[in-house]
């Protein structure tokens, strides 16, 4: 390993900067669907020893980028299948789109390598700070601006459901601190020295992996107790139609699509089903304005039930005789008699999605929405609770609002459980809809609540209050599941009632170790 090492610090100018990025490619099979833990080791391992060898600030921030560009290009490739629906109007897009973002993110990872180097942290230390600048870099990535959270390294960890529960203490953000601690600690192991002090080297490692065998056996006893049970009298029919995207909207096939979501809604011999929903724009109409297409939704459900559907929302205001519509994508309730009985409309727009942000500029350049449409989405007043008629409070997340930690319940009234609509036909049979449903079950385990979710084509299923999946469907089927609705935790978890805080206080006992390293070095230098 010792040799290893050396060879890797050897390595300099662009042969260093390839490895990088090579090395972030490789932590990428990491994240679902592959779960293929082990290259977060092989990954972050190598990169504390490609530090090892950066001598100047520079050439460690140059690292750093180049492994966060590997990480994230590879792991955001399938936002081109979204631009590939309609390449004749924003297929130009692509190169800007799968190149330009990780390059913007991965500054994050550059600026927790430069910490890294300025610290002049070593062993051990070196990996706490490491572990802590990427943690705080994620947090960024997940808050600066509108927020993209999406493939935080702590998803490489989930595959297991014993480890899933450390996030009901410190979050996803938490999670992936911990990953980087333990899949970069084996760098500590290779150096110089007497076999002593060899010897010593193994006990930061046999230390971290004493912590996962602890975190793994205290998650699989708190599973062993949890036996949640079901609301009662409850059973939800969840709807995944498979309609390809460029077909969703193709004005010769609506009628055809919506005929196709009653046909599978049908509960003819389905006395149980109390509850029909349908996915993110599921009704390509304006449901609201549209009475006698309500009373026919309505019908869908068995008496005292709902029908809970997709679909955009429009208001006109007048303003100097002007009439110019607003329209939100929503989520109505439409019970058996065809009156709406609550509707959501998203917050937590999707940028270049649903909206363009500096639109008067970015217009001129050419720059449009991804979805076709005229204008864009309104946001609407934020995360709310829904009471329903026959449900449990429940909290609506349309789409990507799902990948927020810390973000999915309502302040003024927490809800019982959350439900998740999306359209994931998108992107295709790539990796973005299992990372999606991945990101989803996530915020079940950190709530202690469940989650259920109904995609168009992607991954609908239902995950119980510990983020364990009940059932789910395959990508890209034509499916109808029939599924309780599992009962949340009896209080909320730590990271419900805390939210970040605990990262807080890790990132800050990093920062004063790094400070007391930086101080004590600087003390040998002036000696």
């Amino acid at each position: 390993m010792a040799w290893l090492r050396r060879r890797l610090i050897d390595i300099e100018g662009w042969r260093r900067y390839l490895l990088a990025f090579a090395l972030g490619a490789l932590v990428t099979v990491s994240l679902p669907p592959l779960h293929a833990w082990p290259a977060l080791i092989v990954g972050f391992t190598g990169l504390v020893w490609i530090l090892d060898g950066c001598t100047r600030p520079g050439s460690a921030s140059l690292a750093g980028w180049w492994f966060g560009f590997g990480y994230l290009g590879f792991g955001l490739y399938w936002i081109a299948s979204a631009l590939m629906i309609e390449p004749e109007r924003v297929g130009w897009m692509i190169p800007f789109a799968v190149l330009g973002l990780p390059a913007v993110f991965a500054v994050s990872v550059a600026l927790a390598t430069l910490t890294v180097h300025v610290s002049g942290a070593r062993g051990v230390g070196r990996v706490i700070v490491l572990a802590g600048a990427w943690s705080a870099g994620e947090w960024l990535r997940g808050h600066a601006f509108t927020g993209f959270p999406w493939n935080l390294v702590g998803y490489g960890a989930i595959a297991s459901d014993a480890f899933l529960q450390v996030t009901a203490v410190v979050g996803i953000y938490g999670l992936g601190f911990l990953v980087v601690l333990v899949s970069a600690m084996p760098a500590t192991l290779a150096g110089e020295g007497d076999p002593a002090s060899r010897l010593r080297r193994f006990g930061p490692v046999a230390v971290a992996a004493a912590s996962i065998a602890v975190l793994w056996i205290g998650g699989t006893l708190r599973l062993a107790v949890a036996d949640l049970g079901n609301v009662p009298d409850v059973t939800l029919r969840l709807v995944q139609a498979n309609i390809a995207q460029h077909h969703k909207w193709r004005e010769d096939r609506l009628r055809a699509n919506l005929a196709r979501y009653f046909r599978l809604s049908s509960l003819s011999g389905s006395d149980a089903v109390t509850h029909v929903i349908w996915p993110e724009t599921a009704v390509p109409y304006f449901l609201a304005s549209d009475s006698r297409l309500s009373r026919e939704i309505g019908r869908l459900t068995n008496p005292g039930g709902l029908v809970i559907a997709g679909a955009p929302r429009t208001a006109i205001e007048r303003d100097n005789g002007e009439t110019p519509p607003r329209i939100w994508n929503s989520v109505h309730a439409v019970d058996r008699a065809g009156r709406i009985v609550g509707s959501y409309d998203k917050s937590h727009l999707l940028p270049f999605g649903e909206y363009v942000p500096f639109r008067p500029l970015l217009r001129r350049l050419g720059v449009e929405r991804i979805a076709s449409g005229q204008g864009d989405f309104q946001a609407g007043r934020g995360n709310t609770t829904l009471n329903l008629p026959g449900l449990p409070p429940v909290g609506i997340l349309i789409c990507y609002e799902a990948i927020f930690p810390g973000d999915v319940t309502s302040d003024a009234a927490r809800p019982r459980w959350l439900l998740n609509v999306t359209n994931d036909a998108w992107f295709g049979r790539t990796a973005g809809p299992h990372q999606h449903f991945a990101m989803a079950r996530v915020r079940a385990a950190e709530e202690g609540l469940p989650l259920v979710r109904v995609a168009n084509t992607g991954i609908s299923g239902v995950a119980d209050a510990h983020g364990r999946i009940v059932l789910k469907t395959a990508l890209g089927e034509t499916a109808v599941i029939d599924a309780p609705l599992p009962i949340p935790l009896d209080r909320p978890t730590l990271y419900a009632r805390w939210g970040d805080s605990g990262l807080l206080a890790i990132l800050l006992a990093v920062l004063i170790h790094a400070v007391a390293v930086g101080v004590r070095g600087l003390a040998r230098r002036t000696e």
